[in-house]
């Protein structure tokens, strides 16, 4: 009587500790070179209205922030890990998808451009393409470092910045 009881907590233990223990490892992308990504690059600012998540190395970065009541949803990832090129030699894609921030509603007509700035203060200013309502640009990120993003947004009579950086290996 004792060994099946025995059999019945262990196997609970082990239901409880192996989702634990896997949830510990999402930040950590990896075993080589001994870099912890969720220490040194998972930020959460929801309570100022922005967040970000870091990607592994290669993965896409995303920024979230609400300002004047547009919410904006920033992705930047490498044209590698898209398996896209570029033929003027821009290296990462930078799109943003845009709602009302109240109602959820896609805005599909705004316009805009993004300046990137880079650490040794250079600077790419793009329009952004409008692709069915997801706006995006192409950039040259050739040196690591943090990097500045500025994106200037029109919307009917509204206009609107947001900023964030954007962390390059």
């Amino acid at each position: 009587m004792k060994k099946p009881l025995f059999l019945i907590s262990l196997s609970i233990i082990i239901l409880i500790a192996v989702p634990v223990m896997g949830m510990q490892e999402h930040g950590s992308h990896g075993s080589g070179g001994g870099h912890d990504m969720q220490s040194d690059e998972q930020m959460d600012h929801t309570a100022h209205g922005k967040s970000m998540d870091h990607g592994g190395m290669g993965g896409t970065f995303k920024h979230t922030a609400t300002e004047g009541g547009i919410e904006a949803a920033f992705e930047v990832m490498s044209l590698a890990s898209m398996n896209m090129t570029s033929d003027k030699g821009d290296t990462h894609h930078i799109m943003v998808n845009l709602k009302e921030a109240e109602s959820g509603a896609p805005i599909k007509n705004a316009i805009g451009k993004i300046k990137v700035i880079a650490p040794d203060k250079t600077e790419q200013i793009s329009p952004l393409k409008n692709y069915s309502g997801i706006l995006a640009a192409n950039f040259t990120f050739d040196k690591p470092g943090k990097y500045g993003v500025i994106c200037l947004l029109k919307e009917s009579d509204k206009k609107q910045v947001f900023k964030f950086w954007y962390h390059h290996m």
